[in-house]
């Protein structure tokens, strides 16, 4: 049973394991007799210390874990090497600087962007690993951005603020899946119209009324059908654009835009 509930432990020795209130301590130590350096490359076999990492994992039963482990620094055996001593790394187990396990960094990040700050600080809370809002903000803006490939079918533009009144820029969308696909610095013509360009593919955007957009859509998709939001927009012909939601109303925009 314990071996199932900490599979990822299978890597490193549990000496003890201390139940204490709300929370389960776990005392380990690691087992490898070498270790690679991570500036050259070079495996070394002589330990020059160790000392001890406290790693916040998953909750169990309710209850929060900590693993205190016993890790050795190790000496790098290359003299042209800029490292004397390194610290060894268990592979999906312990990062560099890092007071998490991955498996609960990565389940973080997943709770970070789905809710965002303070509701998933609220719901991890309740999972027994509270992080804080900023500490959650803070895995989501080092993970890396994804590369936009083709344009989506159904696309979704709109400006937001990065300085309300002073400093705009635009987000693009994903309408069917609900996904961030890129961000643009502005909310200009040339900057919109040059990413649909290099981004071939969408057959509707969905867009507010700005001549921008407008004007961008028209130059690089001539054939995508434009799509605005019924209270923004003149005409009455619905359709509806669908998203994870499972739909919302849009309407056609006319020849004028």
């Amino acid at each position: 049973m314990f071996s199932t509930a900490f599979s990822h432990l299978t890597s490193v020795v549990v000496e003890e394991v201390t139940v204490d209130g709300d929370g389960v301590a776990l005392t380990a130590r690691t087992v490898t007799r070498e270790a690679a350096c991570p500036g050259c490359g070079s495996v070394s076999g002589r330990v020059h210390g160790g000392y001890r990492r406290r790693l916040a994992d998953l909750a169990v039963a309710g209850r929060k874990v900590v693993i205190d482990l016993l890790v050795r620094r190790f000496l790098c055996p290359a003299s042209a090497c800029g490292r004397r001593t390194f610290v060894e790394q268990v592979d999906g187990f312990t990062e560099r600087f890092a007071r998490r396990t991955p498996l609960l960094r990565r389940t973080l990040e997943k709770i970070a962007l789905a809710l965002a700050g303070r509701p998933a600080a609220r719901l991890t809370k309740h999972l027994s690993v509270p992080p804080s809002a900023n500490s959650l903000l803070r895995l989501m803006r080092r993970l890396p951005d994804k590369q936009a490939g083709a344009a989506p079918r159904a696309l979704g533009v709109d400006d937001f603020a990065l300085k309300k009144g002073h400093v705009y820029g635009t987000i693009i969308l994903d309408m069917e899946t609900g996904e961030r696909v890129d961000v643009l610095p502005d909310r200009t013509v040339d900057t919109l119209a040059a990413w649909l360009r290099a981004h071939p593919g969408a057959e509707i955007v969905c867009r507010d009324r700005a001549s921008a957009y407008a004007e961008a859509v028209r130059t690089a998709y001539p054939d995508a059908v434009q799509v605005a939001d019924r209270f923004q927009c003149a005409m009455r012909r619905l359709v509806v654009c669908p998203t994870q939601s499972g739909g919302i109303w849009r309407e056609i925009l006319g020849p004028d835009g």
